[in-house]
């Protein structure tokens, strides 16, 4: 098979990809039968493989493309560095307001150098997910080809036939764009192909308000690009709570996003040199001409080419694998994880997974996805972190709840850092302290939100957390602020009244 190329060939690349599929590779020999047989190296199949290797099972990992997925080479690990990039250079303006340093013009970015760094970084990552390291260091027969069930116990790669007692479907998922004519003939770009840019785009239209096409319209935005951004709804990131999105929202018009929600998307044309959207919207029709399009709005399950028929496996082409509770397909030996069978499409949603599949593939089927309490960050700036139910959520499902909201201005550290915007939200049973979700609003929201993932998993009410000591000052205290909150909410008038009387009894 064919290596895969990466854009650019420069020398980041070039190491990226010696240790993700590297050119001289050579499959192993099948060892017998395999405990465990995994198809896809993205984060869930290689947790699985991990895992189940460290548990001394024999175990073949397959991959027909780049070892470490989405994560590693398109997804996590390259948008969180040029996030970071774009966050440097949106605090040098904040220094020049601030503190009178010479002002940071778009122009004076270089943006070949933040993407250099991007690549750099992946390619010094990319060692953790390395095919050499999988077979020296973890045990685990890695096999770079295309892989396909040819019945329910079998697998083939090469001229090479994988026998297994269980096996795993880990093949993630792909980015689609929506049917909007002329776009193919335009051309676009994706969080696939969008990292190989080496040059700044002038004008960047994004089409898709969720996560992907937020964090990354900011941070080219904040690069030195002109970029518009393109919904269907009425706000951005509409998945989110309102009162986040609209904080999100507010904080992009400023930076100079133009927001063109409520809009249809008619017609993509070259005119010249420019990529034209026609797109209609409250405001009436315009066209829009810009010098790159990103598409962050759609996957597609990688399900494609695998055979699964010939297992046994039952899938559909835009849900995915179809799994239980216990991420076992239609196939009682095999196993599915990660994007390609489950609504939450996370890295760390992936590698949790993973662990459950290896629990009930190799010893007792008793570990269930719907148990896992789930939470998530979008990494805009400033960052929307989520655990547990929303306020719509909780309405939906009739669970009455107490909401009590903190906005970072009333918390010391947030001030002090110039990171106001934002806010603690904390929902908990009414009546109780037992919290069923959270958002946080804030620049480091995503760190924040762990503790309260743990205490909903390890069921400590709000109560516990008020106990918590926190360090002051930090961001974190307003967690404790909206414990502090709950309290006073739980004091009645007749309570009240009694521990003032006590109080004047003790003057």
């Amino acid at each position: 098979m064919k290596p895969p190329e990466i854009q650019p060939q420069d020398e980041h690349n070039r190491a990226l990809l010696a240790h993700v599929h590297p050119s001289d590779w050579v499959n192993p020999e099948p060892r017998g039968r395999y405990n465990l047989v995994v198809i896809g190296a993205g984060t869930a199949g290689l947790v699985t493989a991990a895992v189940a290797a460290g548990l001394g099972a024999r175990v073949a990992l397959v991959e027909r493309h780049l070892m470490g997925g989405d994560c590693l080479n398109v997804g996590c690990v390259p948008s969180k560095s040029v996030i970071r990039a774009s966050r440097f250079a949106a605090e040098a303006r904040r220094a020049a307001a601030l503190l009178g340093l010479p002002a940071l013009c778009s122009a004076e970015i270089d943006f070949a150098a933040a993407m250099e760094r991007m690549r750099r970084i992946r390619a010094r990552i990319a060692s953790e997910d390395s095919a050499r390291r999988y077979r020296d260091e973890l045990g685990v027969d890695v096999h770079l080809g295309e892989g396909r069930f040819v019945d329910g116990e079998s697998i083939l790669v090469a001229d090479r036939r994988l026998r297994f007692r269980k096996a795993v479907i880990a093949t993630g998922a792909r980015a689609t764009a929506p049917p909007i004519e002329g776009l193919s003939e335009v051309g676009y770009r994706t969080n696939e192909t969008i990292f190989e840019l080496v040059a700044r785009p002038h004008r960047l239209g994004v089409i898709g308000a969720g996560p992907i096409g937020c964090e990354l319209a900011q941070a080219f935005r904040r690069l030195g690009c002109e970029v518009v951004l393109f919904d269907q709804a009425p706000q951005i990131l509409a998945r989110e709570d309102a009162d986040a999105a609209a904080i999100v929202q507010e904080r992009f018009v400023r930076e100079g996003i133009r927001l063109v929600l409520e809009a249809r998307l008619e017609k993509a044309l070259r005119r010249g040199g420019e990529k034209v959207l026609r797109v209609s919207h409250a405001g009436g029709s315009e066209e829009i001409a810009v010098d790159e399009i990103l598409v962050g709005a759609g996957r597609a399950p990688n399900v494609e080419g695998l055979g699964l028929e010939a297992a046994g496996v039952d899938f559909d082409p835009r849900r995915g694998v179809r799994v239980d509770d216990h991420l076992r397909t239609t196939n009682r030996r095999v196993y599915a994880a990660g994007d390609v069978c489950m609504d939450w499409k996370f890295t760390h949603a992936a590698d949790a997974a993973a662990k459950i599949v290896v629990q009930n593939a190799l010893f007792f089927p008793s570990k269930r996805l719907s148990s896992l309490v789930m939470p998530w960050c979008t990494y805009t700036d400033p960052e929307v972190a989520h655990v547990g139910l929303g306020e719509r959520e909780a309405a939906a499902r009739g669970v009455a709840v107490d909401v009590h909201r903190v906005p970072l201005h009333e918390v010391n550290r947030a001030v002090t850092d110039g990171e106001e915007e934002g806010f603690v939200k904390i929902l908990v049973r009414r009546g109780s302290d037992r919290i069923v979700g959270a958002t946080i609003v804030a620049a480091h929201a995503g760190e924040t939100i762990s503790e309260l993932t743990l205490a909903i998993v390890a069921k400590l009410g709000l109560g516990t957390l008020l106990g918590v000591i926190h360090p002051y000052p930090t961001q974190a205290e307003g967690i404790k602020r909206a414990a502090a909150a709950h309290a006073r909410s739980r004091l009645t008038p007749r309570l009240a009244r009694l521990l003032s009387g006590w109080m004047a009894l003790r003057r």
